[in-house]
């Protein structure tokens, strides 16, 4: 077999940031190699080092970090203190990069074709016709459908999974050698992961590059890569092929991560059989309007005729890609929106209820959001965060005392009692969102609605979040409605399942009758591009 050259050499590489004792040693002695048309993937939790590591090959880290020790070679160019013009040959030409979330790296005010476009004109010098030509051309390689019409959107009119082609286009503009993909599919669907996976993986094979793929997802790993280099607290603490590390890991830590998936609780005895909630013919239509007047020509039919009920101690879970109404139906169940249809809680009707007399019904049904960093105000610390509710409802009027509930909820879900007067940003991602079911928590609340609460966590920290939920579950007795689209996570927690798809529910039933025999082809799709991470018939998973 002949031995491909290499393209990105990394040999002792130490990253600090800041100076002497409250220096940060986020990098130490990293070294590696990637040969042209190889996959190698940095995996390891967050704050790892990986996406450091990754960016000082382009030597894009902040003016604050510093390389006392080390060595990167990029395509026989050595970058570390490269002058500028050097630097600026490597980026883009031989090194591209694809960043977690395209909508925050792409500019919200510019067009799709002057985004891919900026590249050809900065590097190239290409006219405008050139351009359009070339753009079109790589909107077509990453498989952009109805691309000449796509040239003058804008990054929010393209979905999660249409997004993250452009950024993939605009990274292959120059054909680098080298592709560092920095988590590309954390944010997307099983079923639209899967699809950026296969492109990848076929425009590799066809361009011949090299790369570097960041992730916290084994099963990704398992699908994508050659080799992987298992990264903890800014050290390579084991790296080989495939088959040796999912086979043969040797280290702890590389051993804790294989075995951290989330367990399936036990069976329930003596389930109630009252229902604590319940939806039927539940619709929420958003009209559309167009013309001077703002006549209502049509409806988006967000969440169209659902039909539901949970009682206490269960846990819903609520799957489907994005669009599909999963959040826009827990926001009707809360009354947050407005909605048509049916909505029990308790037995007593409340989709007829005035907003005040909703209030008193908000302790029971509380909502944890999928970005606690995004949801938690900054302003205050965790403590002065968790007690608000407690306020807001009258629950304890003494500040000691609802201290000394917001130490008890602390206690509850994992976090020091001690930590509740420091601020969101001194928390880790799993920190913050056990502060968020805390918010929710104190309340004592019957109902939690949990929209995405691990899709941005790491796999150990998402099995410890599903393990804390069956704990606080059997504890309290509480019902869960849990809406993901990572179904392994959902196959964890869940009692029934509810499948939605462009705002209707295609298939609902119990849990292990919908992961073992699904009866519709969409659901099967899901399981098989989560479970499998390859899907079988792509026309029933349209971008």
């Amino acid at each position: 077999m002949i031995e491909m050259p290499t393209v990105l050499s990394i040999k002792n590489l130490h990253v600090t940031f800041g100076m002497g004792e409250a220096s940060v040693k986020a990098v130490r002695g990293v070294s590696f190699d990637l040969r042209r048309g190889e996959t190698v993937a940095l995996v390891g939790e967050s704050g790892s080092g990986k996406s450091v590591t990754a960016l000082a090959a382009l030597q894009l880290l902040p003016e604050t970090a510093r390389f006392p020790k080390g060595e990167i070679t990029v395509c026989g160019s050595s970058v570390l203190g490269a002058k500028e013009e050097v630097l600026r040959s490597v980026r883009g030409n031989a090194v591209s990069i694809v960043f977690q979330e395209p909508m925050t790296s792409l500019n919200p005010l510019h067009s799709i074709e002057k985004q891919v476009g900026e590249v050809l004109d900065v590097h190239l010098g290409l006219d405008k016709t050139a351009i359009r030509t070339r753009v079109l051309e790589l909107l077509g390689l990453v498989g952009l459908r109805d691309s000449e019409r796509r040239l003058t959107a804008l990054p929010h009119e393209l979905s999660g999974g249409q997004r993250q082609r452009v950024m993939i286009a605009m990274a292959l503009a120059l054909e680098p050698d080298i592709l560092i993909a920095d988590e590309p599919t954390t944010a997307l669907d099983v079923t639209i992961q899967a699809q950026i996976l296969d492109l990848l993986e076929s425009l590799q094979s066809r361009l011949g590059m090299a790369i570097l793929f960041i992730t916290h997802d084994l099963s990704i790993v398992r699908r994508a890569a050659d080799r992987v280099c298992v990264m903890k607290e800014g050290e390579i603490v084991e790296q080989g092929s495939v088959e040796e590390i999912f086979e043969g890991a040797k280290h702890p830590y590389t051993q804790r991560l294989l075995a951290a998936q989330p367990r399936i609780g036990m069976p329930r005895e003596n389930t109630p059989t009252e229902e604590l909630i319940s939806a039927k013919g539940l619709k929420v239509w958003f009209p559309i309007k167009k013309g001077v007047i703002r006549r209502t020509v049509g409806y988006v039919k967000a969440v169209d005729g659902v039909t539901f009920s949970l009682r206490p101690g269960q846990t819903l879970g609520i799957v489907g890609e994005s669009g599909s109404g999963k959040t826009t139906l827990g926001l009707a169940l809360l009354r947050l929106i407005e909605s048509d249809g049916e909505i029990r809680f308790q037995g007593k009707r409340i989709d007829g209820l005035s907003r005040s007399e909703v209030r008193p019904l908000r302790r029971q049904m509380q909502i944890v959001f999928q970005d606690p960093y995004g949801s938690l105000s900054p302003r205050l610390s965790i403590g002065q965060i968790i007690e608000e509710g407690l306020a807001v409802h009258g629950m304890e009027p003494s500040r000691d005392d609802r201290r000394a509930r917001v130490a008890d909820v602390l206690a509850d879900v994992g976090l020091d009692p001690d930590s509740m007067d420091r601020y969101p940003h001194e928390f880790s991602g799993g920190q913050r969102q056990r502060v968020a079911v805390a918010r929710a928590l104190v309340l004592q609340p019957k109902l939690l609605i949990l929209d995405e609460p691990t899709s941005a966590l790491d796999v150990s920290v998402q099995a410890q979040m599903v393990d804390l939920l069956h704990s606080l579950q059997g504890r309290y007795g509480l019902a869960y409605i849990f809406i993901s689209h990572d179904l392994r996570v959902v196959r964890a927690l869940a009692d029934e399942i509810l499948v939605m798809k462009a705002g209707e529910v295609v298939e609902q039933g119990a849990a292990a009758k919908v992961f073992e025999t699904p009866e519709q082809p969409y659901t099967r799709a899901l399981l098989s591009a989560a479970l499998d991470l390859k899907v079988s018939d792509p026309e029933l998973v349209a971008d």
